[in-house]
């Protein structure tokens, strides 16, 4: 019975500790960031890129995550407040081809091609913080996503060496935001034991320099 007390002592104290660590780390990510996130088009500073995350495929269709990123995405292209349009997200099975719609979506709606990069192995918000860095040379960005998940993307980019503001992409209500939004609060304290061990993503490959000849391709 002794055993079983102190097991279930250690176990609540663990649990204790885990809920302080996410709060504190939530709390300080949002402190650090929310200020930098815009909703409003007027309102984002101009820059030369704009990062999109991937957010999901229905086949060769975009999710309605991913077509409300890349809408607010080329917004941002067509009204002036980005040059260019870097696209990172999944292209890691034949089966799941995410960057190719994402890319041929920005194509069909007046982005000019060479204006689009495109990051292959975006598999997670660090890896395309961290490659957008070290792989696309990006110093100042534009960061296009839902509103539960810019404050994430802000810290990493700023954390990482990127100047970075946040573009809500919410277009109404969503299928399953809650819990997204629920989750991501979890995502938020691994992505300060990613900074403090100073993770590196599995992939790299060769640099391809924003300010270069863009890499996208029609295959």
């Amino acid at each position: 019975m002794k055993k079983i007390k102190k097991f279930l002592l250690s176990l609540i104290i663990l649990c204790l500790t885990a809920l302080f660590v996410v709060l504190l780390t939530n709390s300080n990510v949002t402190a650090e960031t929310e200020k930098l996130i815009f909703t409003q088009l007027k309102d984002v500073p101009k820059t030369k890129v704009a990062i999109i995350f991937g957010a999901g495929i229905n086949g060769d269709q975009p999710s309605r995550y991913l077509k409300d990123r890349l809408d607010a995405g080329i917004s941002l292209y067509k009204n002036n407040k980005v040059d260019k349009i870097l696209l990172s997200g999944d292209n890691g099975r034949d089966e799941y081809d995410e960057l190719s719609v994402m890319k041929l979506y920005c194509q069909k709606n007046g982005v000019d091609t060479t204006k689009i990069y495109i990051d292959y192995a975006g598999f997670d918000s660090y890896s395309t913080m961290y490659r957008a860095k070290h792989i696309f040379y990006v110093d100042t960005a534009i960061l296009v996503s839902q509103k539960y998940h810019l404050n994430r993307c802000i810290y990493l980019g700023d954390k990482l060496g990127i100047k970075s503001f946040g573009y809500s992409a919410d277009r109404g209500v969503y299928s399953g935001y809650k819990y997204y939004a629920s989750r991501e609060k979890l995502s938020v304290s691994k992505a300060v034991l990613d900074v403090i061990r100073n993770r590196r993503p599995k992939y790299l490959g060769e640099p391809v320099d924003i300010n270069k000849e863009s890499n996208y391709t029609k295959e």
